[in-house]
């Protein structure tokens, strides 16, 4: 199967039995690469007694658990084929994940994050605002999580301008001038959970009682990273959106789930709150106890399937992350596939997201 073939789909346009057979077909083809390729994970399926014949959904297709990336070095094509090596979030003495990518997953993962992504700002490229500093993208052939996803995310930005200095700090000027060059226009904004709130709408609070406001109520703002921070600063989702809108007038808001093991397929939140699976992609929620499937408004822990990667087998696998699958097909926002929202990390699993990990750190 060409993933090319199915990236000519739009991203929401499946209803389940059509995304079902999709999905199935793609991934025993994805689970056979991976077994004739990589070593490691032959002995992992075989192990397991895997039997391609005996899948009859993907739902049956062996899962990795995704701290597997920080033991093993998983690989399925030569090393003179890998362009990029990305690394997932972890703070010092952790490990790290080690995610190796060759030229075909890497440009998949890049057009898969596109067709997501357009289907909620437009396909027209928009002067960005990275709320980071530019420091955090030096090393291009090995990225962090947090690099690479600026990197993936500028793709739908002009005029890249990165508002904070290696300090931190919210460059006002360089802000001010931002805004006076593209008035009038939609402005993207992309930054972490935390570094926005932290260095972002905390210095736009200081700066507004001193009587300087700026207006970005023509802006949309893609966000992700994790939110145990702000969480122990009760800070909930709802009061993050309305005290941007409040500061600035921002009020078009999309949190995103996504892991560097499975980059480009991420889970952006509809304007209702929910976020929703792709085409590309799926999510089930398994019970602790047996890993058997939950039912609907269940909670467990949740599994990620992605249709994308050919260069390491992380098509199927098992997070440290708790959530709850809440409909299919049937969100207010006219969206198809699954919708559902993150509980938070399983107890005495690892702080890893991107917005997570700095606010250790910092």
């Amino acid at each position: 199967m060409d993933y090319n073939d199915i990236l000519k789909n739009s991203p929401y346009s499946l209803a389940a039995p059509e995304k079902n057979t999709l999905l199935t077909e793609r991934l025993v083809e994805l689970t056979k690469h991976h077994y004739e390729r990589c070593t490691p994970y032959r002995g992992m399926m075989d192990a397991y007694g895997w039997d391609p014949d005996a899948i009859n959904n993907y739902y049956d297709i062996p899962f990795l658990p995704v701290s597997l990336f920080k033991q093993m070095d998983l690989c399925s094509v030569s090393k003179e084929a890998i362009i990029k090596t990305m690394m997932s979030s972890g703070t010092s003495g952790q490990a790290v994940s080690k995610i190796y990518c060759d030229r075909a997953t890497a440009n998949n993962q890049q057009k898969t994050l596109a067709k997501i992504v357009t289907d909620f700002t437009g396909a027209s490229r928009m002067p960005m605002l990275v709320i980071d500093t530019p420091s955090v993208i030096k090393n291009r052939n090995m990225f962090s999580a947090r690099g690479a996803g600026i990197l993936g995310f500028s793709i739908f930005g002009s005029d890249k301008t990165y508002v904070l200095d290696d300090n931190m700090e919210l460059n006002v000027e360089l802000l001010e001038s931002f805004l006076i060059k593209h008035q009038g226009q939609k402005i993207f904004l992309f930054g972490f959970t935390f570094m926005v709130w932290q260095h972002f709408y905390r210095e736009l609070m200081r700066l507004a009682g001193e009587g300087r406001h700026f207006d970005l109520s023509g802006g949309v703002l893609i966000h992700g990273g994790g939110w145990k921070k702000l969480i122990s600063e009760a800070v909930s989702p709802a009061e993050f959106k309305q005290r941007l809108e409040e500061v600035c007038g921002l009020h078009d808001i999309h949190d995103y789930y996504g892991m560097v093991e499975q980059t480009g397929c991420i889970y952006m939140e509809c304007e209702c709150g929910h976020l929703h699976t792709s085409i590309y992609s799926d999510v089930i929620t398994r019970r602790p106890q047996d890993f058997s499937v939950c039912n609907m408004g269940e909670p467990g822990i949740i599994q990620v399937v992605s249709m994308i990667p050919e260069s390491y087998p992380g098509h199927s696998l098992l997070t440290e992350d708790e959530g709850v699958i809440l409909g299919e097909d049937d969100c207010p926002c006219g969206r198809k596939g699954k919708y559902f929202k993150v509980n938070g990390r399983l107890k005495n699993a690892e702080i890893r997201g991107c917005s997570d990990t700095y606010a250790v750190r910092f």
